[in-house]
């Protein structure tokens, strides 16, 4: 095996900013990532000189962006050449749903406000440049906006999401086996393939499999591949997907609805990184990192003996849990720009560029059961059905309107999920003497931490104590509940009755 290695490229990121004490912020910010930063001078021939510049990533102020320049953006949103931009501004551009869905669509990568923590916009930036610069690696061409994901296109607004995030980002490069969870529709297989895409096997095969497709009979031949005569009807030798998997990465979706008997021979190939093919005798050594994924609980079909125990925690050496799209709807503005963006390249003669507030409210007052898939679909809907420029109310599906009801209130007003107003002191409110002293982003997280802990001691006592029926009532995975209660210090059976 040779030891040569292809030099990684380092993103660089143009800082067309008039601002001098946001440019100093953010140029001493950027110096301690792994990205060269040199600073343009914001002229009007910058926007002319776009596909020319030598840069993955430009940050330019949200005063800079004219209708010329969305225009601009939108007719090259589709082209692999020129840099992303990412546009950073004040409440006005970066907190306002519609502002941001619309600069998003019109071809704009990220939009961030010189309010967020300075860290966060170097993380996020640094991010951005390594997905624009293609991560440094040579892999092969995948055609279509978004085809292939990055881990840039989790980035959030959310602080469960930055949490779910820093583990992702820490483990992407192992080659430990990870156990991807969460609900029907998060994007379980979207997240594997950014994984392996910014890994050091990202040359490799990216092999995936939904254990739930396939009979019995035939997944094990799926998997591990068959010799000539081992079966009625095996006239060939057929090389599995574990084997066209090697140096690369398989993904094994839906891993609860696995045999028993397969799951026996997936322990054998994790500890001894070997597989036989069905008929054979021989070992087939094997270098494939494994992730697999299921929406089911696997904890409790261990527990109820439908699942083995030891290839559990084989799998699960790194557990992530996508949070469900209601859990995260400061994201959804975001989302729905580049789903428009997306859907307005292949279809050509699509006007929409963007959304109006109205139909905003109500996706944002949805429950999203089927999570970011069902966006996709009432997002690729809407365009279809569209006559304008915008996306308006009428467009969304009759059941998606059906239980909410419009109000004058602003854009996102019925969103914001606030406490009822009998439930607050009347008059001033003190603050804990400790917080005063803290940074708003601080006083933030503390607040949210509090508010948290006696949101989940509540449903525990509706609940008596019972996981199963405070998890749903919270909308959360039990094993998300778990962690939650872990964090706050709370016990369940301190909420259970006394017999």
């Amino acid at each position: 095996m040779t030891s040569d290695k292809q030099a990684v490229h380092v993103p660089a990121v143009a800082l067309a900013l008039r601002d001098p004490a946001l440019l100093q912020r953010l140029t001493e910010a950027l110096g301690e990532t792994a990205v060269s930063v040199q600073a343009l001078d914001p002229d009007p021939d910058l926007w002319s000189r776009l596909e020319t510049l030598p840069f993955d990533v430009l940050i330019v102020e949200g005063h800079a962006i004219s209708a010329e320049v969305l225009e601009h953006l939108r007719a090259r949103s589709g082209e692999a050449s020129g840099p992303g931009v990412v546009v950073i501004g004040d409440a006005s551009v970066a907190h306002s749903p519609t502002e941001r869905s619309r600069l998003v669509a019109a071809g704009v990568s990220r939009v961030l406000s010189t309010a967020d923590n300075t860290e966060m916009l170097a993380v996020t930036i640094e991010t951005l440049g390594y997905a624009e610069a293609g991560g440094g690696q040579e892999g092969p061409e995948v055609g279509g906006q978004n085809a292939q994901p990055h881990l840039a296109d989790f980035l959030s607004r959310s602080p469960y999401m930055w949490t779910f995030l820093d583990t992702v980002f820490k483990v992407s490069d192992a080659d430990s086996s990870l156990l991807i969870t969460g609900e029907t529709g998060v994007g379980k297989e979207r997240l594997a393939l950014a994984i392996h895409g910014e890994s050091r096997r990202s040359a490799q095969p990216f092999v995936a499999v939904n254990c739930g497709a396939l009979p019995e009979a035939l997944l094990e031949s799926e998997l591990f591949g068959h010799e000539k005569g081992a079966f009625t009807g095996a006239d060939a030798r057929r090389v599995g997907r574990f084997e066209q998997a090697h140096g690369g990465t398989i993904f094994l979706d839906e891993i609860g609805e696995m045999p028993a008997h397969l799951q026996v021979k997936l322990l054998t190939v994790l500890q001894r990184h070997e597989i036989r093919r069905v008929g054979g005798t021989e070992p087939i050594q094997l270098d494939v990192r494994v992730m697999a994924a299921t929406n089911r609980n696997v904890a409790d079909d261990v527990a109820s003996g439908k699942f083995r125990e030891d290839l559990y925690y084989r799998l699960n050496v790194i557990s992530l849990e996508i949070p469900a799209l209601r859990e995260r709807l400061e994201d959804l503005p975001d989302l729905v720009g580049f789903m428009i963006a997306h859907f307005r390249e292949s279809a050509p003669h699509c006007d929409v560029v963007g959304i109006d507030a109205d139909a905003l409210n109500l996706l944002m007052q949805h429950s999203w059961p089927g999570n970011v898939r069902e966006l996709v679909n009432v997002i690729e809907r809407a365009m279809l059905l569209a006559d304008g420029e915008l996306i308006t109310a009428d467009l969304l599906p009759e059941s998606l309107r059906a239980d909410i009801e419009l109000t004058p209130q602003p854009p996102l007003q019925a969103a914001r999920v606030a406490p009822a107003a009998s439930v607050l002191p009347a008059g001033e409110v003190a603050l804990p003497p400790s917080w005063l002293n803290l940074s708003i982003k601080a006083l933030r997280e503390n607040a949210i931490d509090w508010a948290e802990a006696q949101y989940l001691r509540h449903l525990l006592e509706v609940n008596q104590g019972h996981i199963g029926a405070t998890a749903k009532q919270a909308g959360i995975s039990t094993r998300a509940l778990y962690e939650r209660l872990k964090r706050h210090n709370l016990d369940k059976n301190a909420f259970k009755p006394n017999v």
